[in-house]
């Protein structure tokens, strides 16, 4: 295998996070639990206690609790450092963050893969933005899930555990559970989620290969990602499975999920997504199937496959979604094109 010029030693220092507001701990709560440390946690931090005891919640969402005074111990506030020696009653009120949560539900047709108890698997379209933000404060996948299962209203981010570019199709998973979503991100977190994507890049590649550099914001324009020393590890792995004229069908699979990662590396290479807005590059006159590439109008990339340890039974479990109409057509189009040209069968493509 060969990887991209410039690989970096991707080891960085972490930056400090800014502590979420104090709230005072509300009078008469819903829904509190109630424990008392046990002997065998003597000597822990009290989030290192609880996170042990409360395993359906991340450490960090109890650390956030304690700083919202959300958690007492033997009837007095803490903080996520304080020691427990064993014998403290603790009382600990989860809460739910309005700033994730206070969105509408809208009527948003949603294309389910899968859905039970514990997660939705969720085939987005391009176009559809996941989470409200800047700009898109409506018409989100987001107001589609309080839509479809209201009782998502009660998860932070309604359950959205990883996103898509607004114009990536495809498949992303969604946590209807706390403890669902608290499994989820251990897996993201520990790269035990695989995802894969099926990408149009422009240009010839011969051969697999993978880029392993750091993804961060642009030091100058910053709408965009870029590789930079100072970016966040990102591994990205790509397989070629045809090739034609102008461009290449890649499987492209993670190893992390940077932003635009799949996007930033492959423009790393001199070989942009055909489509991209962002990173692409103009394609010169040639060919009626040149100028089709040329007037694509997002970037040519789909997640196609799925797959993870189920949060309630354990097993792994996994999805596939087929190309899109534009994508497919585009795909079509290409192989026409160069079965013209050189009078073979074209391969076919999973």
């Amino acid at each position: 295998m060969s990887s991209a010029p410039g690989k970096r030693n991707n080891h960085y220092s972490a930056k400090p996070i800014t502590p979420e507001p104090v709230h005072p701990m509300p009078e008469s709560p819903a829904g509190g639990v109630e424990l008392i440390i046990p002997l065998h946690c003597a000597g822990l931090r009290l989030d290192q206690a609880l996170a042990q005891l409360l395993s359906e919640w991340s450490r960090s969402r109890l650390q956030s609790w304690i700083l919202e005074k959300r958690v007492s111990v033997d009837g007095a506030s803490s903080i996520p450092r304080q020691k427990v020696w064993g014998g403290e009653k603790i009382k600990l009120y989860p809460a739910r963050d309005s700033a994730e949560t206070a969105h509408a539900p809208e009527a948003i047709a949603l294309d389910i893969t899968h859905e039970d108890n514990a997660i939705i698997i969720v085939n987005k379209p391009a176009g559809l933005v996941v989470h409200p933000g800047s700009g898109n404060w409506q018409g989100t996948l987001l107001n589609a899930l309080l839509h479809h299962s209201p009782q998502l209203s009660g998860i932070p981010r309604s359950g959205i555990v990883h996103r898509l570019d607004k114009e990536t199709s495809g498949l992303l998973v969604v946590a209807k559970t706390l403890e669902a979503q608290t499994s989820l991100v251990r897996q993201l977190q520990k790269r035990t989620v695989k995802r894969d994507y099926l990408a149009l890049a422009w240009g010839s590649i011969s051969s697999r290969g993978w880029v392993d550099a750091p993804v961060g914001r642009h030091p100058v324009q910053r709408t965009r990602m870029a590789v930079v020393a100072s970016g966040k590890e990102a591994r990205t792995h790509y397989e070629v499975l045809e090739q034609f004229a102008d461009c290449t069908l890649l499987r492209c699979s993670l190893e992390t999920g940077r932003t635009h990662q799949i996007r930033v590396h492959m423009e790393s290479l001199g070989h942009p997504l055909v489509g991209d807005p962002v990173y692409g590059g103009k394609a010169k006159k040639g060919s009626d199937a040149t100028m089709q590439l040329a007037t694509f109008p997002r970037q040519a990339l789909h997640a196609y496959r799925l797959e993870l340890t189920h949060p309630q039974h354990g097993q792994r479990v996994g999805w596939e979604a087929p190309l899109p109409e534009d994508m497919s057509n585009l795909l079509l189009m290409l192989q026409k094109a160069r079965d013209k040209e050189s009078h073979v069968i074209p391969a076919m493509v999973k």
